[in-house]
């Protein structure tokens, strides 16, 4: 563990994360995190937890840590997708050269369905970009 502990904890959860102060200048030498807000990501919305107020201080923390999450969560997002094709790359040479009849049976209708409903929304996607400009 590092020397010296950053003044802000994020507890990440779904759409967000609970904010905590934290605190190791005490008489006692133990870290202490105080909750201090409630913070949705999605929405952009901070709470301030407990009926107290934000300092400009962790009103600027918090929307840089709400920035540097989104672009977090937005490049999870295409790595992601890049794992998705190299899987489909993956299946196409377990069905071509691996799978049994009885696995292919199991699988086929469930893909193709999958497959043809990505093809589906990409191509609409597509045209509406083209047609955009």
């Amino acid at each position: 563990m590092s020397a010296e502990l950053p003044d802000y904890y994020f507890r990440v959860r779904d759409n967000g994360a609970f904010v905590y102060r934290v605190d190791t200048e005490n008489r006692q030498r133990r870290i202490e995190m105080d909750q201090i807000a409630v913070v949705n990501i999605r929405n952009g919305e901070i709470k301030p937890h407990g009926g107290r107020s934000l300092s400009d201080r962790d009103q600027a923390e918090i929307k840089t840590w709400m920035t540097e999450r989104k672009a977090l969560l937005a490049e999870r997002d295409i790595d992601d997708i890049h794992r998705a094709i190299d899987y489909l790359n993956t299946t196409a040479h377990w069905a071509q050269s691996k799978a049994s009849p009885e696995h292919l049976e199991m699988i086929t209708d469930d893909l193709l369905l999958a497959m043809h409903d990505l093809r589906t929304v990409l191509v609409r996607k597509k045209a509406d970009r083209l047609m955009k400009g």
